[in-house]
């Protein structure tokens, strides 16, 4: 059985997660970009709390690698709008240019 469970889900605000989810499963979010638009990507435990609550979500299931591609292509489009900015603005950037981010 796999650990996490990969998908795409719209965060709509206060109250799209709880914190009885996040006892009930992992969850991490991160930003996602899929050519057009930025899209949330989640992932989530395993289980069948996690499995529910995609679904309440409206959740669409996605494969480790398609959802590490979502990722991947958000964090390109933040490094090549730092690489397009002047030395004076990057040096007022907090944290610098973004790294890549590997999901779980």
């Amino acid at each position: 059985m796999a650990i996490f469970i990969y998908g795409t889900a719209n965060n709509t605000g206060k109250g799209f997660f709880t914190h009885e989810d996040r006892r009930n499963f992992f969850l991490q979010g991160y930003t996602g970009h899929d050519g057009s638009n930025y899209i949330d990507t989640w992932v989530i435990g395993a289980n069948e709390k996690g499995a529910t609550w995609l679904a309440e979500k409206s959740g669409t299931e996605k494969t480790k690698a398609e959802a590490q591609t979502l990722v991947s292509a958000a964090v390109t489009l933040a490094q090549n709008a730092y690489d397009a900015l002047s030395d004076e603005e990057k040096a007022m950037q907090p944290g610098g240019r973004p790294g890549a981010i590997t999901i779980p």
